[in-house]
């Protein structure tokens, strides 16, 4: 019997049209049913590196996600009922952990105890207004880690493109019937073996290029020992080891991988000043927006999701940067 999911994850003669493959196995499919209402494109659709990334697509009211998994590459597509539960069909060797880990991306593990919104009125209003708001987490430390590094230093469009690029040309193509084609990110021994060229061509400047590179090759140690680690200050610890992994790159790989509420992008061109001018009405520095959260230790993170999603922004007050590109046309 074909069951709803399924039929909104598309036609299998459709899919064949659009992409001369073998037609996809059938999917493995469950429901999570979450204790408490949460919005599924809110806590999923974080984990997108840009309109473009071809490990994520939604397509209506689907979320289509490929991941590289402990047991290979998967494919899950995510579809929300009316009544809040999550509907989960997977494709491909890693699908079972991949429907595994769907209450974990869906925010189940983000636990909000001892947080006080209302130390202050705007945070309390935003949380008013996203209740449903949760912080997800894959578990998946070293993609998490490599698109963190891609981020260093640059604008979005630099990062989110070179990170398109390289997952196309370097990564695996998605099992079952994507919307469009969608790719995992390359093994941790690919990324290793990316060649100087390709980074070039991909946009990503060397130095980036060269962290990935030498943290791929402690990568399997790095995702062993973050994963076994029982606290953000002790993955802190492991991710800042490797060379060119500072405190902001740390951070958004703890949010990525391990959802963690506390962890705060010091170092970030514009975070600062967000976080200044939605509690305070002016700008401040790194030091200025750690006092000021200082208030919801343990939950800093999920204070700055509050402002993204409700929280003034600040006007813009100078032209748009618009980067160069030095690779060869």
């Amino acid at each position: 019997m074909t069951t709803p999911l399924t039929r909104i994850a598309g036609s299998r003669d459709a899919a064949a049209r659009r992409d001369p493959r073998p037609v996809a196995e059938r999917p493995v499919e469950t429901e999570y049913r979450p204790r408490e209402r949460f919005d599924l494109r809110r806590t999923v659709l974080a984990q997108r590196r840009g309109a473009g990334d071809p490990t994520m697509k939604t397509a209506g009211a689907v979320i289509w996600r490929t991941s590289r998994t402990p047991l290979g590459i998967a494919t899950i597509a995510l579809r929300q009922t009316a009544g809040g539960s999550v509907r989960a069909a997977a494709w491909g060797p890693g699908a079972g952990w991949a429907l595994a880990q769907v209450p974990a991306l869906c925010g189940s593990q983000d636990d909000p105890s001892g947080f006080d919104a209302s130390r202050h009125p705007l945070v309390a209003e935003a949380h008013r207004r996203n209740a449903d708001l949760r912080l997800s987490r894959t578990d998946l430390v070293f993609d998490a880690l490599a698109s963190a590094i891609f981020e260093q230093k640059v604008t979005g469009v630099q990062a989110f493109g070179a990170w398109r690029r390289i997952v196309q040309w370097r990564g695996e193509r998605a099992p079952g019937p994507t919307p469009e084609p969608m790719f995992a990110p390359p093994t941790i021994d690919g990324w290793r073996h990316v060649p100087s060229w390709i980074w070039h061509r991909a946009g990503l400047e060397p130095p980036q290029a060269r962290t990935v590179v030498e943290a791929a090759r402690r990568g399997d140690a790095i995702e062993r020992t973050a994963n076994a680690a029982a606290t953000g200050d002790e993955r802190e610890r492991i991710l800042t080891s490797l060379r060119g992994v500072g405190a902001w790159t740390s951070a958004e790989t703890r949010i990525r991988a391990f959802g963690d509420p506390d962890a705060v992008s010091v170092g970030d061109y514009h975070l600062a000043h967000e976080v200044g001018f939605a509690l305070t009405g002016h700008r401040v520095d790194d030091d200025g927006m750690l006092e000021l959260l200082e208030p919801w230790q343990g939950h800093r993170q999920r204070v700055i999701r509050l402002i993204w999603a409700h929280g003034p922004r600040e006007p813009r007050r100078g032209p748009r940067l618009h980067p160069e590109d030095h690779r060869e046309r």
